[in-house]
C-alpha cells in the first residue's frame, strides 16, 4: 500500500485521496492551499459578511426574526460557529439539533452549555430509539453503518427547518473531506448540495430506499427525506461552510471556546484516538470508526495524527507511533452496541467480512483476519524526509496541551464532573 510521504493517508483512504509526483496526498496540498499567499482571507471574510448581510436583509423582508440556521451537536465547531456569527457579525441564528440517540454524556453537557451561552433559540428533532435500532442494524448490514442516520438527519433536518420556518441560509463549519483527504479545493468555494448529501453522507442511498427492509417503515424515515426541489427554490436555501471563508485550525477553536464560553474536553483514555476535544459527543463514533479500520485498515487515530503533522505539531514517528496504539484497537463499547442491535459480537464480525478491502486484508486458514500492509511497516526515506513540514514550538503532547491530547505520561486534570470525567459504557438518548 502507498502512504502519503507527510502524512498518515494510505492510497486507499476515503472517498477519495490522491498522491502527486511527490508522494504527498491531496489532504496535505489542500493543508498548504489554505496558507499560501494567494488566499487573502481578508476578503474571504468580506464575501461572507456580503453573505451574512444579505441573510439579514431577506429576514427582515419576511418577518422572520431568525436570519440562519446553524446545525448544532453541542461540539467545539458547533460552539465556534454558533459563537462567531454572534460576536462578530451579529447574526441570530435558529439552533437545529438532529438528535441520534447516541449521545455521550459529554456531548449533552456542551450542547446544554451551548444553548445557556448563546441565548438563542433551539429546535431538536429526537429519532425515536426503535426505529434507530432498526436503521442501526438495517444499514450495518447493507454498508457497514450504524451511525447512517446521523449523516442522514443531520444533513436533512436543518432543510426541513428551513423550508419550515421560511429560513434561506444554513450555515456549516468545516467541509470535511477537503480537509481530511482534498476531495475539494478553496478555489471551489463549495456549497451544499443534496447530491453530496447523498453520495457522501448517506451512502448513495435516499431514505425511501430503505422502506421495507428490516422492519422500516415510512414513519422511520421521516426526518430524512428531503425537501422537494420546488420547495427548495421558493425558501431559496442555501448551505455554505464557514472553512471556506475563515482560518479553520480545530485546536485553535477548540482552546477559544473553552476560554469563551466553558466548551469542556473529556479527561479519560478514549479506546481509538488521542485527541479528547474533538467528537467527543457521538458515542458511537468508536464503533463507527473501528468499522472504518477492518473495511479501510485505517482509523480515527489515523485522521487526527494526519491533521496534527500537518500543523507541525507532530512527527511522523510520532504519528506513527500513535496509529500503533489506537488504529486497531477494538472499542470497549462494540458488545453494547451489538446488544442493542440484537446480534453476538461474531455476527458483527461475520457482516463485516465481505467489506473488508482486499488491498488491505488478507484472511488466514484459521479464519482470522491479518492487515497486509500498514504504515507502521514502513521505514522513513528520502521522499520522507523530502515532505516533512518545518515544525512549531506548539508541540501536541506539550504540558500545555495536556488537556487537548490524551498523554499517559501526564494525564488531563480532573474537571470534578463524571459526564467529562468517566468513561461512558452506555449511551444517553437524551
Amino acid at each position: 500500500m502507498e502512504y502519503c510521504a507527510r502524512c498518515m493517508y494510505p492510497a486507499n483512504a476515503k472517498p477519495t485521496i490522491i498522491m502527486d509526483d511527490e508522494g504527498v496526498c491531496s489532504g496535505c496540498r489542500y493543508h498548504e492551499s489554505r496558507g499560501e499567499l494567494e488566499i487573502s482571507w481578508n476578503e474571504r471574510e468580506e464575501m461572507l459578511g456580503q453573505i451574512l448581510d444579505e441573510a439579514k436583509k431577506m429576514a427582515r423582508e419576511r418577518g422572520n426574526s431568525h436570519d440562519c440556521i446553524v446545525p448544532v451537536s453541542g461540539g467545539k465547531d458547533s460552539h465556534y460557529q454558533v459563537w462567531l456569527l454572534k460576536e462578530k457579525y451579529g447574526m441570530n441564528p435558529l439552533l437545529v439539533k438532529f438528535n441520534h440517540a447516541f449521545n455521550a454524556p459529554s456531548g449533552v453537557r456542551n450542547l446544554e452549555n451551548l444553548v445557556s451561552k448563546s441565548g438563542f433559540d433551539l429546535v431538536r428533532y429526537t429519532a425515536g430509539v426503535d426505529s434507530v435500532r432498526r436503521i442501526s442494524r438495517y444499514m450495518l448490514e447493507t454498508v457497514g453503518d450504524l451511525t447512517w442516520h446521523y449523516h442522514a438527519g443531520i444533513r436533512t433536518f436543518p432543510f426541513q427547518v428551513a423550508v419550515h420556518y421560511n429560513i434561506p441560509l444554513i450555515v456549516w463549519g468545516e467541509h470535511g473531506f477537503a480537509e481530511l483527504t482534498g476531495l475539494v479545493t478553496l478555489e471551489d468555494f463549495v456549497e451544499f448540495t443534496k447530491w453530496t448529501r447523498k453520495e457522501h453522507d448517506m451512502r448513495g442511498l435516499e431514505p425511501h430506499d430503505l422502506v421495507g427492509k428490516g422492519g422500516i417503515t415510512e414513519k422511520d424515515i421521516a426526518p430524512y427525506v428531503y425537501p422537494s426541489d420546488d420547495e427548495i427554490a421558493e425558501t431559496e436555501v442555501r448551505g455554505i461552510y464557514l472553512s471556506n471563508f475563515v482560518v479553520w485550525d480545530a485546536k485553535y477553536q477548540g482552546e477559544t471556546m473553552m476560554e469563551k464560553w466553558d466548551f469542556a474536553p473529556i479527561t479519560y483514555r478514549r479506546d481509538r484516538t488521542f485527541n479528547i476535544y474533538a467528537k467527543i459527543d457521538d458515542h458511537a463514533n468508536d464503533v463507527h470508526d473501528y468499522l472504518k479500520y477492518l473495511k479501510f485498515g485505517y482509523g480515527r487515530a489515523t485522521d487526527d495524527a494526519s491533521i496534527e503533522i500537518r500543523h507541525g505539531r507532530m512527527t511522523r514517528e510520532e504519528g506513527i507511533e500513535m496509529v500503533r496504539q489506537y488504529d486497531a484497537t477494538e472499542p470497549s463499547t462494540l458488545a453494547m452496541y451489538c446488544d442493542f442491535m440484537g446480534m453476538k459480537t461474531e455476527d458483527f464480525y461475520k457482516l463485516v467480512e465481505p467489506m473488508r478491502d482486499s488491498l488491505v486484508w488478507e484472511k488466514l486458514n484459521d479464519g482470522s483476519w491479518e492487515p497486509k500492509d500498514s504504515i507502521t511497516r514502513h521505514e522513513i526515506g528520502d521522499s520522507e524526509e523530502a515532505a516533512r513540514v518545518a515544525q512549531s514550538e506548539d508541540r501536541t503532547f506539550a504540558p500545555h496541551n495536556k488537556n487537548l491530547y490524551y498523554n499517559e505520561a501526564s494525564p488531563p486534570e480532573k474537571l470534578g464532573d463524571p459526564r467529562l470525567d468517566e468513561f461512558p459504557k452506555k449511551f444517553q438518548i437524551l
